[in-house]
Protein backbone atom coordinates (compact mmCIF):
# COMPACT_ATOMS: atom_id res chain seq x y z
CA UNK A 1 0.00 0.00 0.00
CA UNK A 2 1.01 3.65 -0.91
CA UNK A 3 2.15 6.43 1.50
CA UNK A 4 -1.34 8.55 2.12
CA UNK A 5 0.19 10.86 4.48
CA UNK A 6 -1.32 14.37 5.24
CA UNK A 7 -0.71 16.99 2.13
CA UNK A 8 -1.01 20.57 2.38
CA UNK A 9 -2.47 22.79 -0.53
CA UNK A 10 -0.51 25.77 -1.05
CA UNK A 11 -1.95 28.17 -3.98
CA UNK A 12 -1.06 26.04 -6.91
CA UNK A 13 1.13 24.27 -5.44
CA UNK A 14 0.92 20.79 -3.58
CA UNK A 15 3.74 20.22 -0.99
CA UNK A 16 3.23 16.49 1.24
CA UNK A 17 5.59 15.70 3.95
CA UNK A 18 5.86 11.72 4.67
CA UNK A 19 7.09 9.97 7.27
CA UNK A 20 10.34 8.21 6.37
CA UNK A 21 11.76 4.74 8.03
CA UNK A 22 14.02 6.51 10.54
CA UNK A 23 11.61 9.14 12.67
CA UNK A 24 14.14 11.85 12.51
CA UNK A 25 14.21 11.54 8.53
CA UNK A 26 11.82 13.53 5.67
CA UNK A 27 10.32 13.12 2.76
CA UNK A 28 9.09 16.49 1.34
CA UNK A 29 8.09 16.87 -1.87
CA UNK A 30 6.33 19.62 -4.62
CA UNK A 31 4.73 19.15 -7.72
CA UNK A 32 4.15 21.91 -10.53
CA UNK A 33 1.44 21.71 -12.61
CA UNK A 34 1.51 22.08 -16.69
CA UNK A 35 0.93 26.23 -16.27
CA UNK A 36 3.71 26.70 -13.26
CA UNK A 37 6.23 24.24 -14.82
CA UNK A 38 9.40 25.68 -16.46
CA UNK A 39 13.14 24.81 -17.64
CA UNK A 40 14.08 26.55 -14.44
CA UNK A 41 12.50 24.08 -12.28
CA UNK A 42 11.23 27.07 -9.61
CA UNK A 43 9.79 25.57 -7.01
CA UNK A 44 7.81 27.46 -4.34
CA UNK A 45 9.02 25.64 -1.44
CA UNK A 46 11.51 23.10 -2.79
CA UNK A 47 14.80 24.18 -3.81
CA UNK A 48 16.01 24.48 -7.80
CA UNK A 49 18.51 21.66 -9.06
CA UNK A 50 21.91 22.43 -8.12
CA UNK A 51 24.77 22.18 -10.47
CA UNK A 52 27.66 21.96 -7.74
CA UNK A 53 26.47 19.47 -5.03
CA UNK A 54 28.42 16.35 -3.91
CA UNK A 55 26.58 14.21 -6.73
CA UNK A 56 28.09 16.60 -9.28
CA UNK A 57 31.67 14.72 -8.61
CA UNK A 58 30.19 11.47 -7.19
CA UNK A 59 30.28 8.16 -9.54
CA UNK A 60 27.08 6.71 -11.20
CA UNK A 61 26.54 3.26 -11.48
CA UNK A 62 23.65 0.89 -12.76
CA UNK A 63 23.36 -2.13 -10.16
CA UNK A 64 20.46 -3.75 -11.89
CA UNK A 65 18.11 -2.84 -14.75
CA UNK A 66 18.58 -1.81 -17.68
CA UNK A 67 18.76 2.14 -19.37
CA UNK A 68 16.34 3.17 -21.76
CA UNK A 69 18.54 3.39 -24.77
CA UNK A 70 16.37 7.02 -25.89
CA UNK A 71 17.43 8.83 -22.72
CA UNK A 72 20.00 10.79 -22.00
CA UNK A 73 22.28 8.31 -19.68
CA UNK A 74 23.20 8.63 -16.00
CA UNK A 75 25.19 11.76 -16.86
CA UNK A 76 22.08 13.28 -17.06
CA UNK A 77 21.48 12.99 -13.34
CA UNK A 78 24.49 14.84 -12.54
CA UNK A 79 25.59 17.57 -15.44
CA UNK A 80 24.10 20.44 -13.78
CA UNK A 81 21.66 20.96 -16.52
CA UNK A 82 17.88 20.12 -16.68
CA UNK A 83 15.16 19.61 -19.73
CA UNK A 84 14.00 22.64 -21.57
CA UNK A 85 10.30 20.73 -21.80
CA UNK A 86 8.15 18.57 -20.33
CA UNK A 87 9.31 15.42 -22.76
CA UNK A 88 13.07 15.12 -23.30
CA UNK A 89 14.52 12.06 -22.92
CA UNK A 90 17.75 13.15 -24.33
CA UNK A 91 18.01 15.66 -21.02
CA UNK A 92 16.37 12.81 -18.80
CA UNK A 93 17.87 9.00 -16.89
CA UNK A 94 14.82 6.63 -17.13
CA UNK A 95 14.91 2.92 -17.44
CA UNK A 96 13.70 0.75 -20.02
CA UNK A 97 10.47 -0.07 -21.50
CA UNK A 98 8.61 -3.30 -20.52
CA UNK A 99 11.11 -3.44 -17.07
CA UNK A 100 10.08 -3.10 -13.64
CA UNK A 101 12.78 -0.46 -12.82
CA UNK A 102 16.13 -0.95 -11.20
CA UNK A 103 18.79 0.46 -8.97
CA UNK A 104 20.96 3.34 -9.32
CA UNK A 105 24.60 3.49 -7.11
CA UNK A 106 26.22 7.21 -6.16
CA UNK A 107 29.57 6.80 -4.92
CA UNK A 108 30.41 9.98 -3.32
CA UNK A 109 34.00 8.49 -3.21
CA UNK A 110 34.53 9.05 0.42
CA UNK A 111 32.00 9.16 3.42
CA UNK A 112 30.63 12.92 3.95
CA UNK A 113 27.84 13.92 6.46
CA UNK A 114 25.28 14.00 4.15
CA UNK A 115 22.63 16.69 4.99
CA UNK A 116 19.55 16.25 2.07
CA UNK A 117 19.12 14.10 -0.84
CA UNK A 118 17.18 15.72 -4.14
CA UNK A 119 15.96 14.41 -6.58
CA UNK A 120 13.92 16.29 -9.83
CA UNK A 121 12.10 14.71 -12.61
CA UNK A 122 9.66 15.93 -15.43
CA UNK A 123 7.05 14.36 -17.68
CA UNK A 124 3.26 15.43 -19.19
CA UNK A 125 2.13 11.61 -17.52
CA UNK A 126 3.17 8.93 -15.51
CA UNK A 127 6.81 9.43 -16.05
CA UNK A 128 6.45 12.55 -13.94
CA UNK A 129 6.08 10.92 -10.68
CA UNK A 130 8.93 9.56 -8.62
CA UNK A 131 8.84 6.01 -6.35
CA UNK A 132 11.93 4.44 -4.94
CA UNK A 133 13.50 3.64 -1.86
CA UNK A 134 16.82 5.34 -1.05
CA UNK A 135 19.44 3.15 1.04
CA UNK A 136 22.85 4.46 2.08
CA UNK A 137 25.98 2.72 3.47
CA UNK A 138 29.54 4.09 4.59
CA UNK A 139 31.10 1.17 2.64
CA UNK A 140 32.78 0.14 6.16
CA UNK A 141 30.60 -2.70 7.71
CA UNK A 142 31.36 -5.94 7.73
CA UNK A 143 29.72 -8.28 5.01
CA UNK A 144 29.45 -5.16 3.19
CA UNK A 145 28.50 -5.13 -0.75
CA UNK A 146 28.81 -2.47 -2.75
CA UNK A 147 27.07 -3.59 -5.61
CA UNK A 148 23.46 -5.62 -4.57
CA UNK A 149 21.66 -7.21 -7.65
CA UNK A 150 17.77 -7.84 -7.12
CA UNK A 151 16.16 -9.57 -4.19
CA UNK A 152 17.98 -10.12 -0.83
CA UNK A 153 17.67 -8.25 2.71
CA UNK A 154 19.90 -5.26 1.89
CA UNK A 155 20.07 -4.71 5.36
CA UNK A 156 22.21 -7.64 6.10
CA UNK A 157 24.39 -6.40 3.12
CA UNK A 158 25.68 -3.38 5.15
CA UNK A 159 22.88 -1.06 3.66
CA UNK A 160 20.49 1.04 5.88
CA UNK A 161 17.08 2.05 4.97
CA UNK A 162 16.69 5.63 4.66
CA UNK A 163 13.22 6.27 3.32
CA UNK A 164 10.77 5.22 0.82
CA UNK A 165 9.32 7.81 -1.91
CA UNK A 166 6.00 7.50 -3.46
CA UNK A 167 4.41 11.05 -5.56
CA UNK A 168 2.47 9.60 -7.45
CA UNK A 169 -0.93 11.72 -6.93
CA UNK A 170 -4.20 10.12 -6.05
CA UNK A 171 -7.36 10.94 -8.07
CA UNK A 172 -5.43 13.21 -10.36
CA UNK A 173 -3.67 12.95 -13.46
CA UNK A 174 0.09 12.01 -12.87
CA UNK A 175 1.86 14.31 -15.26
CA UNK A 176 4.09 17.61 -14.02
CA UNK A 177 7.18 18.56 -12.48
CA UNK A 178 8.77 17.03 -9.29
CA UNK A 179 10.78 17.62 -6.71
CA UNK A 180 11.66 15.65 -3.89
CA UNK A 181 13.95 16.46 -0.77
CA UNK A 182 14.67 14.21 1.78
CA UNK A 183 16.76 15.15 4.99
CA UNK A 184 16.97 14.85 8.76
CA UNK A 185 14.85 17.04 10.84
CA UNK A 186 17.73 16.75 13.51
CA UNK A 187 20.70 17.66 11.13
CA UNK A 188 22.21 15.47 8.94
CA UNK A 189 21.16 12.18 7.30
CA UNK A 190 24.34 10.38 8.15
CA UNK A 191 27.86 10.12 7.38
CA UNK A 192 28.00 7.80 4.08
CA UNK A 193 30.00 7.03 0.97
CA UNK A 194 27.19 5.47 -0.95
CA UNK A 195 23.56 6.24 -1.82
CA UNK A 196 21.37 3.42 -3.84
CA UNK A 197 18.46 4.21 -5.17
CA UNK A 198 16.22 1.44 -5.87
CA UNK A 199 13.77 2.54 -8.67
CA UNK A 200 9.77 0.70 -9.67
CA UNK A 201 7.44 1.57 -12.12
CA UNK A 202 5.08 4.20 -11.39
CA UNK A 203 2.35 2.24 -13.08
CA UNK A 204 2.96 -1.56 -13.37
CA UNK A 205 0.23 -1.63 -16.35
CA UNK A 206 2.04 0.58 -18.40
CA UNK A 207 5.25 -0.69 -19.77
CA UNK A 208 6.33 2.99 -20.54
CA UNK A 209 5.54 4.00 -17.27
CA UNK A 210 9.15 5.01 -15.60
CA UNK A 211 10.30 8.11 -14.25
CA UNK A 212 12.03 11.27 -16.51
CA UNK A 213 14.52 11.26 -13.59
CA UNK A 214 16.45 15.16 -14.77
CA UNK A 215 18.81 15.26 -11.68
CA UNK A 216 19.94 13.95 -8.06
CA UNK A 217 21.62 16.50 -6.02
CA UNK A 218 23.03 15.70 -2.64
CA UNK A 219 24.00 18.15 -0.63
CA UNK A 220 26.46 17.69 2.25
CA UNK A 221 26.98 19.96 5.07
CA UNK A 222 30.36 20.93 5.01
CA UNK A 223 33.50 20.40 2.19
CA UNK A 224 36.10 17.34 2.93
CA UNK A 225 39.00 18.62 5.29
CA UNK A 226 42.35 19.63 3.61
CA UNK A 227 44.98 17.33 3.88
CA UNK A 228 47.96 15.61 1.72
CA UNK A 229 45.58 13.98 -0.40
CA UNK A 230 44.11 17.46 -1.60
CA UNK A 231 41.16 18.98 -0.73
CA UNK A 232 37.24 20.29 -1.78
CA UNK A 233 37.57 23.83 -0.87
CA UNK A 234 34.65 26.13 -1.06
CA UNK A 235 34.32 29.79 -1.70
CA UNK A 236 31.77 32.52 -2.25
CA UNK A 237 31.66 35.51 -4.43
CA UNK A 238 29.37 38.79 -4.91
CA UNK A 239 28.63 38.27 -1.17
CA UNK A 240 27.23 34.77 -1.50
CA UNK A 241 24.88 35.18 -4.37
CA UNK A 242 27.71 32.49 -5.96
CA UNK A 243 29.64 29.53 -4.87
CA UNK A 244 31.75 27.48 -5.96
CA UNK A 245 34.30 24.43 -4.89
CA UNK A 246 38.09 23.92 -6.13
CA UNK A 247 38.55 20.51 -5.80
CA UNK A 248 42.41 19.40 -5.85
CA UNK A 249 42.23 15.66 -4.54
CA UNK A 250 43.60 14.54 -8.09
CA UNK A 251 46.87 17.17 -7.97
CA UNK A 252 47.40 17.59 -3.87
CA UNK A 253 50.13 19.73 -4.53
CA UNK A 254 48.43 22.64 -6.07
CA UNK A 255 46.43 23.17 -3.03
CA UNK A 256 47.87 26.15 -1.50
CA UNK A 257 48.09 27.54 -5.15
CA UNK A 258 44.40 27.15 -5.86
CA UNK A 259 43.12 28.71 -2.25
CA UNK A 260 45.56 31.77 -2.67
CA UNK A 261 46.28 32.09 -6.35
CA UNK A 262 43.34 30.79 -8.23
CA UNK A 263 40.25 31.45 -5.67
CA UNK A 264 40.57 34.69 -5.88
CA UNK A 265 40.89 35.83 -9.46
CA UNK A 266 37.82 33.53 -9.58
CA UNK A 267 35.70 35.64 -7.03
CA UNK A 268 36.35 38.65 -8.73
CA UNK A 269 35.93 38.07 -12.21
CA UNK A 270 32.79 35.25 -12.26
CA UNK A 271 30.98 37.77 -11.53
CA UNK A 272 32.40 40.86 -13.77
CA UNK A 273 32.15 37.96 -16.35
CA UNK A 274 28.24 37.55 -15.59
CA UNK A 275 27.93 41.27 -16.11
CA UNK A 276 30.03 41.47 -19.38
CA UNK A 277 27.18 39.01 -20.82
CA UNK A 278 23.68 39.54 -20.08
CA UNK A 279 20.58 38.59 -21.97
CA UNK A 280 17.25 39.38 -21.44
CA UNK A 281 15.68 36.70 -18.58
CA UNK A 282 18.87 34.86 -18.56
CA UNK A 283 20.70 34.21 -15.04
CA UNK A 284 23.97 32.59 -15.13
CA UNK A 285 24.60 29.50 -12.56
CA UNK A 286 24.83 30.66 -9.00
CA UNK A 287 27.47 27.62 -8.20
CA UNK A 288 30.05 25.30 -10.46
CA UNK A 289 33.17 23.54 -9.51
CA UNK A 290 36.65 23.40 -10.73
CA UNK A 291 38.38 20.05 -10.31
CA UNK A 292 42.72 19.84 -10.92
CA UNK A 293 44.00 16.75 -11.34
CA UNK A 294 46.87 14.81 -12.73
CA UNK A 295 44.81 12.36 -14.58
CA UNK A 296 42.75 15.37 -16.73
CA UNK A 297 44.14 15.63 -20.05
CA UNK A 298 45.00 18.70 -22.63
CA UNK A 299 44.70 22.02 -20.79
CA UNK A 300 40.87 23.18 -19.14
CA UNK A 301 37.62 22.40 -20.26
CA UNK A 302 34.26 23.01 -19.08
CA UNK A 303 31.06 21.04 -19.32
CA UNK A 304 27.98 22.72 -17.82
CA UNK A 305 28.97 23.99 -14.91
CA UNK A 306 32.26 21.89 -14.38
CA UNK A 307 35.62 23.00 -15.23
CA UNK A 308 38.21 20.59 -15.40
CA UNK A 309 42.10 21.34 -15.44
CA UNK A 310 44.65 19.29 -16.01
CA UNK A 311 47.33 19.41 -12.88
CA UNK A 312 50.29 18.23 -15.20
CA UNK A 313 50.07 21.51 -17.45
CA UNK A 314 48.91 23.73 -14.86
CA UNK A 315 52.00 22.64 -12.56
CA UNK A 316 54.56 24.12 -15.66
CA UNK A 317 52.21 26.89 -15.84
CA UNK A 318 51.35 28.89 -12.84
CA UNK A 319 52.98 32.43 -12.92
CA UNK A 320 52.02 32.07 -16.73
CA UNK A 321 48.84 31.24 -17.94
CA UNK A 322 47.43 28.95 -15.37
CA UNK A 323 44.93 31.64 -13.87
CA UNK A 324 43.90 33.24 -17.66
CA UNK A 325 42.98 29.64 -18.83
CA UNK A 326 40.68 29.50 -15.89
CA UNK A 327 39.07 32.74 -16.68
CA UNK A 328 38.26 30.92 -20.16
CA UNK A 329 36.81 28.40 -18.89
CA UNK A 330 34.54 30.54 -16.79
CA UNK A 331 33.68 32.19 -19.98
CA UNK A 332 32.25 28.94 -20.83
CA UNK A 333 29.84 28.70 -17.48
CA UNK A 334 28.06 31.66 -18.65
CA UNK A 335 27.77 31.50 -22.00
CA UNK A 336 25.15 28.26 -21.33
CA UNK A 337 24.61 28.15 -25.60
CA UNK A 338 22.17 25.68 -26.55
CA UNK A 339 20.62 24.17 -29.93
CA UNK A 340 17.16 23.23 -29.91
CA UNK A 341 13.71 25.18 -30.26
CA UNK A 342 12.84 28.32 -29.23
CA UNK A 343 9.80 30.28 -29.32
CA UNK A 344 9.14 33.65 -32.01
CA UNK A 345 7.72 36.64 -31.27
CA UNK A 346 4.22 35.39 -32.16
CA UNK A 347 4.61 32.29 -29.82
CA UNK A 348 5.21 29.74 -32.42
CA UNK A 349 8.87 27.31 -32.46
CA UNK A 350 11.16 27.59 -34.83
CA UNK A 351 14.71 26.13 -34.52
CA UNK A 352 17.45 27.81 -33.15
CA UNK A 353 21.13 28.87 -34.77
CA UNK A 354 23.84 26.48 -34.32
CA UNK A 355 26.44 29.28 -32.56
CA UNK A 356 29.90 29.28 -34.77
CA UNK A 357 32.67 27.62 -32.87
CA UNK A 358 34.92 30.74 -33.71
CA UNK A 359 32.84 32.96 -31.63
CA UNK A 360 31.88 30.11 -29.01
CA UNK A 361 36.04 30.09 -28.33
CA UNK A 362 36.69 33.73 -29.29
CA UNK A 363 34.27 35.16 -26.88
CA UNK A 364 36.09 33.52 -23.91
CA UNK A 365 39.58 35.00 -25.12
CA UNK A 366 38.43 38.46 -25.08
CA UNK A 367 37.49 38.53 -22.13
CA UNK A 368 40.85 36.72 -21.28
CA UNK A 369 43.59 38.56 -23.21
CA UNK A 370 41.87 41.97 -23.69
CA UNK A 371 40.28 42.55 -20.36
CA UNK A 372 41.61 39.74 -17.31
CA UNK A 373 45.09 40.34 -18.69
CA UNK A 374 45.60 42.46 -21.44
CA UNK A 375 49.18 43.58 -20.18
CA UNK A 376 50.56 39.74 -21.07
CA UNK A 377 49.81 40.62 -24.87
CA UNK A 378 48.76 37.37 -25.46
CA UNK A 379 46.36 37.79 -28.47
CA UNK A 380 48.57 40.37 -30.39
CA UNK A 381 49.07 39.27 -34.13
CA UNK A 382 52.83 39.33 -35.09
CA UNK A 383 54.87 39.38 -38.80
CA UNK A 384 55.14 35.45 -37.89
CA UNK A 385 51.15 34.78 -37.63
CA UNK A 386 49.74 37.42 -39.68
CA UNK A 387 49.54 35.75 -43.40
CA UNK A 388 47.66 32.78 -41.39
CA UNK A 389 45.11 34.84 -39.31
CA UNK A 390 41.47 35.07 -40.09
CA UNK A 391 38.95 36.26 -38.24
CA UNK A 392 37.29 33.17 -37.66
CA UNK A 393 40.71 30.89 -36.63
CA UNK A 394 38.80 31.11 -33.03
CA UNK A 395 40.47 31.53 -29.88
CA UNK A 396 43.07 34.21 -29.28
CA UNK A 397 42.93 35.27 -33.21
CA UNK A 398 39.74 35.90 -33.61
CA UNK A 399 39.57 37.58 -30.21
CA UNK A 400 41.59 39.91 -31.30
CA UNK A 401 39.42 40.38 -34.23
CA UNK A 402 36.64 41.24 -31.73
CA UNK A 403 38.34 43.63 -29.88
CA UNK A 404 39.36 45.33 -33.35
CA UNK A 405 35.51 45.56 -34.10
CA UNK A 406 34.72 46.64 -30.46
CA UNK A 407 36.97 49.91 -30.47
CA UNK A 408 36.77 50.80 -33.96
CA UNK A 409 32.69 49.92 -34.69
CA UNK A 410 30.64 49.02 -31.58
CA UNK A 411 31.46 48.93 -28.09
CA UNK A 412 28.56 46.70 -27.65
CA UNK A 413 29.60 44.23 -29.49
CA UNK A 414 30.19 41.10 -27.60
CA UNK A 415 27.47 41.83 -25.42
CA UNK A 416 24.74 41.58 -28.95
CA UNK A 417 26.55 39.35 -30.08
CA UNK A 418 25.87 37.15 -26.65
CA UNK A 419 23.02 37.67 -26.48
CA UNK A 420 22.09 36.50 -29.95
CA UNK A 421 23.98 33.36 -29.65
CA UNK A 422 22.68 32.37 -26.27
CA UNK A 423 19.12 32.86 -27.82
CA UNK A 424 19.74 31.28 -31.41
CA UNK A 425 19.20 33.67 -33.34
CA UNK A 426 22.89 34.46 -34.77
CA UNK A 427 22.89 35.35 -38.10
CA UNK A 428 26.01 36.98 -40.05
CA UNK A 429 23.75 39.41 -41.18
CA UNK A 430 23.90 41.46 -37.83
CA UNK A 431 27.20 42.24 -38.24
CA UNK A 432 26.49 44.87 -40.78
CA UNK A 433 23.27 45.89 -38.97
CA UNK A 434 25.63 46.59 -36.25
CA UNK A 435 28.43 47.94 -38.04
CA UNK A 436 27.81 49.04 -41.48
CA UNK A 437 29.82 46.56 -43.09
CA UNK A 438 29.49 42.45 -43.48
CA UNK A 439 31.70 39.99 -41.72
CA UNK A 440 34.35 39.52 -44.43
CA UNK A 441 34.64 42.91 -44.94
CA UNK A 442 35.33 43.51 -41.51
CA UNK A 443 37.75 40.55 -41.56
CA UNK A 444 39.75 42.39 -44.30
CA UNK A 445 39.92 45.84 -43.07
CA UNK A 446 40.90 44.45 -39.42
CA UNK A 447 43.64 42.85 -41.48
CA UNK A 448 44.74 45.65 -43.12
CA UNK A 449 44.80 47.35 -39.91
CA UNK A 450 47.11 45.20 -38.64
CA UNK A 451 49.34 45.14 -41.63
CA UNK A 452 49.47 49.22 -41.33
CA UNK A 453 50.05 48.71 -37.73
CA UNK A 454 52.88 45.76 -38.87
CA UNK A 455 54.47 47.81 -41.06
CA UNK A 456 53.56 45.06 -43.62
CA UNK A 457 52.83 46.05 -47.41
CA UNK A 458 49.95 44.39 -48.64
CA UNK A 459 48.62 44.05 -52.83
CA UNK A 460 46.16 46.07 -53.61
CA UNK A 461 42.96 44.46 -54.05
CA UNK A 462 39.78 45.49 -56.12
CA UNK A 463 36.56 45.43 -54.99
CA UNK A 464 34.91 41.74 -54.01
CA UNK A 465 33.47 40.13 -57.28
CA UNK A 466 29.97 38.57 -57.39
CA UNK A 467 29.94 34.76 -58.51
CA UNK A 468 26.95 33.61 -60.15
CA UNK A 469 25.38 31.84 -57.30
CA UNK A 470 25.40 35.05 -55.64
CA UNK A 471 28.56 34.53 -52.96
CA UNK A 472 30.97 37.18 -52.76
CA UNK A 473 35.18 36.28 -54.63
CA UNK A 474 38.02 37.96 -54.87
CA UNK A 475 39.52 39.05 -57.72
CA UNK A 476 42.94 38.34 -58.71
CA UNK A 477 45.59 41.49 -57.27
CA UNK A 478 46.53 44.03 -59.55
CA UNK A 479 50.19 44.44 -60.28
Amino acid sequence: MRNTAARTLVVSMVLALAPALDARVNVAFERNGERRAGPRFEFRVLASPSSSDAASEAELSIVSGRADPNGGGLEALRDGRWPESADSPRESFFFDAGTSGGRILLDLRRPLDVDRVNTYSWHTGARGPQVYTLWASDGKGEGFVARPEDGGDLTTLGWTKIATVDTRPEGDEPGGQYAVSIFDSDGAIGPYRYLLFDVGSTDPDDRFAHTFFSEIDVVATEPAPESETGAVLSFEAASGKYRFTIDTRGSPDLTGWARDKLAPVVVEWYPKIVELLPSEGYEAPESFSITIGDDIGGVASAGGTRIRCSGTWFRRNLEGEARGAVVHELVHVVQRYRSGRRRDDEGGERRRTRPPGWLVEGIPDYIRWFLYEPESRGAEITRRSFERARYDASYRVSANFLDWVTRTHDKELVKKLNAALRDGRYDEALWKEWTGFGLPELGERWKTAIAEKLGIETAKEEEPATREDGAEGTSAPSE
